[in-house]
């Protein structure tokens, strides 16, 4: 989920950064030292839109630089369980397949991409189903659920795990498959026949 949160922070500006406009300033050192950092509370910080209210610099004795309280506003992402999200296979490899969901990648296990039996093709790459003939390949967009959530730090270290093996989940037309089995295997008795295929007596 995306969203526009706002913090207080305190900030240290060099001697070098002094002589240009605070503000500007400010919002130069918290985009470097902020941006891509991945934190439990906050999520995924993709960007400092903002540095403002900014309070009277302090100087500590044997340190050249300023330090100043700003109000910090960053656009992050952050996921959260069971969250139905969307997006593009990026890789696909023998253990799953990795889906851009948002600046960051989530993993499918090869067993939560759908109800079948699954064959790794490498050369495509991607997987097809034995049953009903499902392909699953780099570039498909798909329809996924957020199962799990591990964030570490930075965007390399955190992981998030996905599942598609739900209803309406997946590839787009994946449910056309079910909807035509499930129709092949229906059968309607015939018309003035019981039960046992003879006629019904009036």
């Amino acid at each position: 989920m995306y969203s526009v949160v706002k913090v207080r922070e305190k900030i240290r500006v060099p001697p070098i950064m002094l002589g240009k406009k605070l503000k500007d300033s400010v919002l130069d050192i918290v985009q470097e030292s902020y941006e891509g950092l991945v934190d439990d509370d906050v999520g995924l910080v993709i960007s400092v839109t903002n540095a403002g209210n900014i309070g009277e610099g302090k100087v500590v004795l044997g340190d050249g630089a300023a330090y100043y309280e700003a109000d910090v506003e960053m656009l992050v992402y952050k996921p959260l369980m069971q969250e139905v999200v969307e997006g593009n296979i990026s890789e696909i490899t023998e253990f799953g397949a990795f889906v851009r969901i948002s600046p960051i990648e989530g993993l499918i296990h090869v067993s939560q991409i759908m109800d079948d039996f699954i064959n790794y093709d490498a050369k495509m790459p991607g997987f097809i189903g034995k049953k009903t003939g499902k392909k699953l390949t780099v570039d498909d967009e798909v329809r996924a659920r957020i199962v799990t959530i591990s964030l570490k730090g930075n965007i390399q270290n955190s992981k998030i795990g996905l599942t598609m093996r739900q209803p309406f989940f997946g590839k787009e037309g994946w449910e056309k498959f079910g909807d035509k089995k499930a129709g092949a295997a229906e059968k309607k008795p015939r018309k003035g026949k019981g039960a046992a295929g003879k006629k019904e007596k009036k």
